[in-house]
């Protein structure tokens, strides 16, 4: 079972090349998440089985800087949910429905009958004044997982920064390198930017409207992806913007491609990807959310992607992307024989 948590697409999206590469080894994968994250890995793999899994909820607060006491709030539904994924694993594992589970950040979904893996690139979660104990809170759940997998890599060239590279912790991490669906290629330019907008709401639909106002006005020759996950694809014009409510892979990884300049939230996903393709980029974090702003600000002062904040971005802003170098491919070469022989058995 591969079952990622539904914030946004990123978790879904960087699931991707893992499934690919299960199916590669002879493994049946069982999908499992829920929302739009879901949907969109049924539309990449549509002929797989899929279990849909309780939601999260999670959202954010139109005013960023209440985003922490919303989600202290939230905790105890965030508990009913996580009892609500052990019961679901209880009866897969009872019904030999799966003999493994690799969770994105899903922290219900794990077995002590079954071998358990817990993907997050976030070992260290940023919480402004209360790190230290948001920190040890996720670490306590992932130590209850048979592996930790972080999609970075071990030393100081990284993507992750400290999220990904705690100290003094007491079980082992497996760097298995930056997970990427997509491949750089060489093609004529379509695009002077692309718009790719992510992440829960309000603040995905805050983003998109201050974006199509700021870029209606420019000559920018625009496409916007929206991001959000419907039956059918759809799209039209505005003036210079070409607006699409999503897209699947293969059209997305052509889509950046044929850009010249990719302007979206600094969601660890989107940084892989687009590292991957050695795009230039202009980052816009989301309010409230501490791990962006971390990686935006780590980004900026490594003199690789400019950013702003979201109250503070116009056409202007953009200007900055000439003094940066943009962000470039990690090598790393994924041994998945030896990741999945934990999924061996006997």
């Amino acid at each position: 079972m591969v079952a990622p948590l539904h914030w946004g697409l990123g978790h879904a999206t960087r699931c991707i090349p893992i499934i690919k590469a299960l199916l590669k080894h002879n493994f049946k994968v069982l999908l499992g998440s829920d929302g739009a994250a879901l949907e969109l890995l049924r539309k990449e793999f549509p002929e797989l089985p899929f279990v849909e899994l309780p939601s999260y909820n999670i959202s954010y607060p139109k005013k960023g800087e209440y985003f922490k006491i919303k989600m202290f709030f939230k905790l105890p539904e965030i508990k009913v949910t996580i009892k609500e994924e052990q019961k679901i694993i209880k009866e897969l594992v009872k019904n030999k429905t799966i003999d493994g589970i690799i969770s994105d950040n899903r922290m219900g979904l794990r077995s002590k009958k079954v071998p358990s893996v817990f993907i997050t690139h976030q070992v260290n979660v940023l919480s402004g004044n209360t790190s230290y104990f948001s920190s040890k809170i996720h670490q306590k759940i992932i130590k209850k997982f048979d592996a930790c997998w972080v999609p970075d890599v071990d030393g100081e060239v990284n993507l992750s920064g400290k999220l990904g590279h705690p100290k003094n912790i007491d079980f082992p991490i497996t760097y298995i390198g930056p997970l990427s669906r997509m491949s750089p290629k060489q093609l004529p330019k379509k695009y002077d930017v692309l718009l790719l907008l992510s992440g829960p709401e309000p603040q995905r639909s805050l983003l998109e409207d201050k974006l199509t106002e700021e870029f209606l006005k420019s000559d920018y020759k625009t496409l916007m992806v929206r991001g959000v996950v419907e039956d059918h694809i759809s799209a039209y014009e505005k003036e210079n913007l070409t607006i699409v409510n999503f897209m699947q892979t293969s059209d997305l990884e052509k889509a950046i491609n044929e850009s010249a300049l990719v302007v979206s939230r600094p969601g660890y996903t989107t940084i892989m990807d687009l590292a991957a393709m050695d795009k230039n980029a202009f980052f816009i974090p989301t309010p409230g959310q501490y791990e962006q702003k971390y990686l935006a600000k780590e980004l900026k002062n490594k003199g690789m992607v400019a950013s702003c904040k979201q109250v503070n971005f116009t056409l202007d802003q953009l200007e900055k992307v000439k003094l940066f170098k943009g962000l470039k491919n990690i090598d790393f070469t994924r041994d998945y024989v030896q990741l999945f022989r934990l999924f061996e058995g006997e």
